[in-house]
């Protein structure tokens, strides 16, 4: 496990590169060399921005062992992913922790079908790339609402071996969902297994679709977490009947035997707090344009 070190007031962590990959989703490559050392596909790790600011899990895409550098891609949804955001390279964070959680199980199962959806096309392409170097066929299926928000379209057809691609509206690909494609690919072929990453009711979607075909499904469940160690008990989930914790029993879990809609309900646990903290950074950041245009105005008057 890596932590900040603070050296003479100076935050560690530096971003060293960012992208803007689509309309609120951002790609950073952030300085972390015993992270980017350890991590296996599968692991996350936990940041916070600053000495006040909450702890949040974040996708591990890519690492890279020489230069050092971690890449994460995250998509602005509250305050803090939204303050995330405005980062630029040369900035800083206070902490980085990980990698997180179990390592995915990858070895050579025969054909293998990796379905994203979202931004959870970013962790499904670490596993991707890894069921491909241990030797197996790899399909992909990956779907958002429309064409700009498909992710990592590039990097995923180079790890696979046949890519589909769905839309709800239909604007690139096929449109539907990528539980349409799946379904149709299991009347017609076996699968030895699939992976499912994206949002829970798109993971639930799929584990129906593969349960009567009795293929193994794995999901890497995205619940709601606080320090990532297993000891807050906020990212608990049921599981063939048991509680798990997503951040050290998980995050995948066979798919065929979690229970989304407690999932998914405990998710909006937290809605009217990040809506109202979200507000408050808005009018802050308002606030906070204000006064430099009142700055700038009485300079040139």
């Amino acid at each position: 496990m890596e932590r900040s070190i603070v050296s003479d007031g100076d935050k560690m962590y530096r971003i060293t590169h960012k992208e803007e990959l689509c309309e609120t989703v951002k790609l950073f490559d952030i300085e972390a060399p015993l992270i980017a050392k350890n991590f296996k596909p599968g692991q996350f790790l936990i940041v916070r921005i600053d000495e006040t600011g909450e702890r949040i899990p974040l996708t591990i895409v890519d690492t890279d062992r020489i230069n050092g550098t971690v890449r994460i891609i995250f998509q602005e949804v509250g305050k803090t992913t939204k303050k995330l955001g405005m980062l630029k390279p040369g900035d800083t964070l206070q902490d980085v922790t990980g990698p997180l959680g179990k390592p995915a199980e990858i070895e050579k199962f025969g054909k293998v079908v990796c379905v994203g959806g979202g931004v959870g096309v970013a962790p499904l392409y670490p596993q991707a790339k890894a069921f491909k170097e241990a030797g197996n066929e790899v399909i992909s299926i990956l779907g958002a609402r429309r064409k700009e928000l498909i992710i990592l379209e590039d990097e995923i057809r180079k790890v696979s071996d046949r890519v589909y691609i769905t839309t709800n509206d239909g604007s690139y690909g096929r449109k539907g969902f990528v539980s349409d494609v799946l379904r149709e690919l299991l009347e017609k072929e076996k699968f030895d297994r699939v992976v499912t990453i994206g949002p829970a009711v798109m993971m639930m979607a799929v584990a129906m679709v593969t349960k009567p075909h009795n293929v193994k499904t794995i999901a890497s469940l995205n619940a709601i977490m606080v320090d990532g160690t297993g000891m807050c008990g906020a990212c608990r989930v049921t599981v063939g009947g048991e509680t798990k914790f997503t951040c050290v029993d998980g995050p995948d879990f066979d798919a065929h035997l979690v229970d989304f809609r407690e999932l998914m309900e405990r998710q909006k646990m937290y809605i009217s707090e990040e809506i109202r903290a979200t507000e408050a950074y808005k009018e802050e950041l308002e606030s906070a344009l204000l006064s430099v245009y009142s700055l700038l105005k009485q300079k040139k008057g």
